[in-house]
């Protein structure tokens, strides 16, 4: 009678082989090691679609953004501002005829921000790629 799945995902060789393929201890301590932490405010996958979107555009809108990164008005507000207390991304509102108006752009520290965490990724992927 042959095995179940699941039988054969729990025999002590399928462990073994399912292990040689993930990193090992010292070799997960040495990639954490040698990167330095990625920037946790950037990091979040929203503020990042938000930041990434900002770097390739001068500005957008609330309304821009929100339609480009497919949210909700209130998850929008509240990763912004998160952006906006760590002086990534400047807010400007205004009006235009009755309707209000918000703008955002990437500051400076921002741009410079989102490089560093460009470059942290980059070279994770490196000492990934290094490492096979």
């Amino acid at each position: 009678m042959a095995k179940s799945a699941m039988a054969r995902h729990m025999e002590p060789g399928a462990a073994k082989a399912r292990s040689s393929k993930t990193l090992k201890l010292g070799e997960h301590q040495a990639v954490e090691n040698a990167l330095p932490d990625l920037d946790r405010v950037i990091h979040e996958r929203m503020r990042l679609g938000i930041v990434s979107a900002l770097a390739v555009n001068e500005s957008l809108t609330f309304n821009e953004l929100k339609k480009l990164l497919q949210t909700t008005d209130g998850n929008l507000s509240v990763h912004a501002r998160r952006l906006e207390e760590a002086h990534y991304v400047e807010c400007t509102k205004s009006f235009e005829g009755r309707m209000p108006r918000t703008e955002y752009k990437l500051t400076a520290a921002g741009k410079k921000a989102f490089e560093r965490y460009l470059d942290h990724m980059e070279a994770l992927i490196q000492a990934m790629r290094d490492g096979k």
